[in-house]
């Protein structure tokens, strides 16, 4: 079953129940005024003809008399709610209503007709014609007769029968109209739903990222729409980065693979070689296989940070720098300073630990002059400072290319990947990144993140402090 009959099935279920809990209800309240109203008023008149008869000597005469319009007699013998006969002593019908049905005379009837006692009563049900009736007969006294009252019960029956029939053609037409309603409303809702379903499927059939995405408003549905759309924009730029990085890659492969193939073909000479050019084959071959595999790596390091499931902690960074500090130390033997401060962000740790090392490596190839590194640790900022030859105005801003290697760093190993996954990282933790001179010589590069971390601002010991500006 589709969305939209499930929609209109449940709207449809919900109104039926509502409709016919309503009607119901309403049905029983009838009913209940209905019969309570009708057994209340017949009741009232019984005990005022029997109240009557037990204070004045009333005989059959009295009903049939000239109206007294405020007399009991009079109401009883005019009253539309019910039928009256009076009786003889002997159980005849002495007065009734010509326009009224005749009432059949039960034994009871004849022996309440006979009593002494005036108000005394007698009640049974009676079939005439069809019509059933509810009979009391009540004792004029000392054997004088008695009045027959009666209420057609059938009445109220066929009442509440047409009531139920005129409801069940209400709740029938209100049932179809919900019905109705839940339909249409639920082909409205769920319209934008299958325009949004149809692009979804376009799109897994076509590969095109660029299907527009139709609006779809700002409930719910709108905001599915939205996020749809906006998912499919960082598919595509995440596509054009993955071509990008790809025909980067297919580059800067080239050469190293066209060097190797290079030296593949002197190796088919290799005998004919002096030791010092077989020497000087091997190194070559060497160098270039170390570049391409740190090339690789780097590429694999790189498409790491764009895809890391690595979970977001709390990351103290004054640990985190001294840690890398530590490693750079016993990698490069030189001496790397640390100035923190204890600033703690929630963050990929893997991730930023990567950075910082990248940046200190990046100072430690640049700055052949053994002079301390350092790193600076600050809310909001992380900056790696060195005493190399500083960074040319024209490469200020490409530094952070993928594969960019500035002119005096083309001599030098690596594959310009390194400082494109601190820039990685730093979009990742909602920063950015920045590169400068130093005053006195050298350059400071590093990054910033969020502002929404939850820095410290207590310095840690001053003996950790050791870097100069």
């Amino acid at each position: 079953m589709s969305l939209r009959a499930t929609f209109a099935a449940a709207c449809v279920a919900v109104a039926g129940l509502a409709i016919a809990a309503a009607l119901g209800l309403s049905y029983v309240a009838f009913r209940s005024v209905l019969t309570v109203d009708a057994e209340q008023s017949f009741r009232a008149l019984v005990d005022a003809v029997a109240d009557r008869a037990r204070h004045a000597e009333l005989g059959p005469e009295a009903f049939g008399a000239p109206p007294d319009h405020g007399a009991v007699e009079y109401r009883v013998m005019t009253s539309r709610l019910v039928i009256t006969q009076v009786l003889g002593p002997a159980g005849t019908i002495e007065v009734r209503d010509r326009g009224r049905p005749l009432l059949p005379v039960d034994p009871s009837d004849v022996a309440v007709a006979g009593a002494g006692q005036p108000g005394e009563q007698a009640e049974h049900v009676v079939e005439s014609d069809g019509e059933s009736y509810q009979v009391v007969a009540v004792a004029l006294g000392d054997g004088r007769g008695a009045v027959q009252i009666a209420q057609r019960t059938t009445e109220a029956v066929r009442l509440l029968g047409h009531l139920t029939e005129l409801m069940a053609v209400v709740g029938v037409v209100l049932f179809g109209l919900a019905a109705l309603a839940g339909w249409l409303i639920a082909n409205r809702v769920t319209r934008r739903l299958h325009e949004l379903t149809a692009t979804a499927e376009r799109v897994a059939a076509s590969r095109r990222l660029d299907t527009p995405v139709p609006p779809a408003g700002r409930d719910e549905v709108g905001r599915l729409g939205a996020a749809i759309s906006t998912m499919l924009d960082e598919l595509a730029r995440a596509r054009a980065d993955q071509r990008r990085l790809i025909e980067d890659a297919g580059h800067e492969l080239r050469t190293p693979l066209t060097s190797m193939r290079t030296n593949v073909t002197v190796l088919r000479r290799f005998a004919e070689l002096t030791p010092e050019a077989q020497e000087a084959l091997l190194d070559d071959l060497d160098v270039e296989t170390r570049e391409l595999s740190a090339l690789v790596d780097e590429l694999i390091g790189l498409s790491g940070e764009r895809h890391s499931a690595e979970p977001v902690r709390p990351v103290a960074l004054a640990e985190l720098a001294e840690a890398v500090a530590a490693r750079a130390r016993t990698r490069t033997g030189r001496t790397i300073t640390v100035d923190a401060e204890q600033v703690v962000i929630d963050g990929r740790v893997g991730a930023l630990d990567r950075a910082l090392s990248n940046l200190v490596d990046n100072a430690a190839k640049f700055d052949p002059s053994g002079s301390p590194i350092g790193i600076v640790v600050r809310a909001g900022r992380i900056t790696v400072l060195d005493r190399g030859p500083g960074i040319a105005d024209e490469d200020r801003d490409r530094v952070f290319d993928r594969f960019y290697r500035a002119d005096q760093a083309r001599s030098r190993p690596g594959s310009g990947l390194g400082l494109a996954i601190v820039d990685d990282v730093a979009s990742a933790h909602g920063g950015s990144t920045f590169a400068g001179n130093r005053a006195g010589g050298g350059a400071a590069i590093g990054f910033t993140f969020s502002p929404g971390s939850h820095p410290d601002r207590t310095s840690i010991s001053p003996e950790r402090r050791t870097l100069g500006a």
